[in-house]
């Protein structure tokens, strides 16, 4: 049963769709903390690591937060996810900040993913029950700046993770809810930068998120890791005129998770589960069987780009990539906005390179409030 979940899990978050090749992909448990929440950073190849700072940056960047102009802001997003397969598994997400002064400001979010319902039968095929599958992610953020170009920030995280509702088979592996503790480090930084006589603005951006303890389904007679991920991106924005503007962006992602073995043996199974999740950052970088070029082949990157016509109305892009022996998880994607007053609205839609990709069609929507320009408009 364990076994059976975890496996459907990764499925979901690697989408495998190479057939008839030699893959090594590297799984964790929750793989649901991969998956991109929001509808504007969906709509630009899930991008988010130095793009402008928005109400979702808690995700992708929370350093970005001390460089939002409203003073407060929440957004709701929702994604039915795998809708070519199923039609019941969804991701839920809910974020918001609030800068208390000019140089710091506080931010949480909430993730709720769901796998739908799945009915457990014993060896008979008898069925004994159903179950709801569900992980759970809340996070708060303190960011800083550092100075006028500059920012950091330090996130805590508490992750639950429930794959059988307590319900477990006659004869099988007893599973229990799993829970881990982890930490985010992040850095911005934004500085002018003129182009063809026109002042754009430069960013970078930084965020080495998951950092913490490992999972366990068994009460630790195993365990397993986190999606522990290190991002980097870079962006310039360019203002054509005073209405129109945009911006092009990139980011790179690795796992900082330790490559599995081939044909591992017990004890190589054995080595793997002990190894603790500091360690397993370091062991990251160079651990591939297949020495430098398979670690290189580890860095998934995605580009996009936004254009903006007088702030309200956006028109996005993007295409992410991942290695075919990693996951092959290549997707081209689109995305819309309107913003109006107190209130944006952000759609996002994912178009696979192959039809067999169960990411195809994946939508995305987001609905932001500024609640700073709300008291405003009530008083």
């Amino acid at each position: 049963m364990k076994n059976n979940l975890l496996a459907l899990c990764a499925f979901l978050a690697l989408s495998v769709n190479v057939v008839g090749q030699v893959l090594n992909p590297i799984v964790t448990a929750v793989p649901s903390l991969s998956i991109a929440p929001d509808a504007r950073a969906g709509g630009m190849g899930d991008i988010g690591a130095a793009t402008a700072p928005d109400v979702n940056s808690q995700y992708w960047n929370a350093a970005k937060y001390v460089f939002m102009e409203s003073d407060a802001g929440v957004s709701l997003s929702y994604t039915p996810w795998l809708r070519k397969l199923v039609s019941d598994i969804d991701l839920a997400y809910v974020a918001g900040y609030w800068k208390f002064d000019q140089r710091q400001a506080l931010s949480a979010s909430l993730r709720y993913f769901s796998l739908g319902d799945i009915t457990l039968m014993d060896q008979l095929g008898i069925p004994q029950g159903s179950a709801h599958p569900n992980e759970v992610a809340v996070d708060f953020a303190y960011s800083r700046l550092l100075s006028d170009k500059l920012s950091a920030a330090a996130t805590l995280r508490f992750i639950y993770s429930d794959l059988n509702n307590g319900i477990n088979l006659s004869g099988g592996t007893p599973m229990y809810p799993g829970a881990a503790v982890a930490a985010d480090i992040s850095a911005y930084y934004r500085t002018p930068m003129t182009l063809e006589n026109v002042e754009g603005k430069l960013a970078f951006g930084l965020n080495i998120s998951n950092i913490g303890s490992k999972i366990s389904y068994d009460k630790n007679e195993t365990s397993n890791f986190i999606p522990t991920n290190l991002r980097l991106g870079s962006s310039y924005e360019y203002p054509i005129d005073n209405y129109n503007k945009i911006s092009v962006s990139a980011d790179l992602n690795k796992l900082l998770v330790p490559t599995p073995k081939l044909n591992p043996t017990a004890a190589d199974i054995t080595a793997y589960n002990k190894l603790s999740p500091i360690a397993g950052i370091f062991q990251s970088f160079g651990d591939a069987p297949g020495g430098f070029k398979e670690e290189m082949e580890e860095i998934m990157w995605s580009v996009g780009a936004e254009y903006a016509y007088n702030n309200q109305f956006f028109v996005r892009g993007g295409y992410f990539n991942e290695s075919q022996w990693k996951g092959n998880r290549k997707y081209f994607t689109a995305g819309a906005g309107f913003k109006l007053n107190i209130f944006q609205l952000d759609a996002a839609y994912v178009i696979a390179t192959s039809q067999s990709n169960p990411l195809d069609q994946t939508l995305r929507f987001s609905l932001s409030f500024d609640m700073y320009g709300l008291k405003n408009l009530v008083k």
